[in-house]
């Protein structure tokens, strides 16, 4: 089994950890109702995607 020979700096450790941050998800306008939505998905309030109703109402 491997063992690390010698503790590691908390340089290099922060560095590491430093692409493991919390991103805001990529918000977009609903062309059909401007409501804010997921990008790439189903608008909640109207049901629609790239301008065709999907989920009727």
């Amino acid at each position: 089994m491997a063992v690390p020979q010698r503790r590691t700096s908390k340089t290099r450790r922060d560095m590491r950890r430093t692409h493991f941050k919390l991103e805001v998800p990529g918000m977009v306008k609903c062309d059909n109702c401007g409501e804010l939505k997921l990008a790439h998905r189903v608008c909640k309030v109207c049901g629609q995607y790239k301008k065709r109703e999907i989920i009727s109402q």
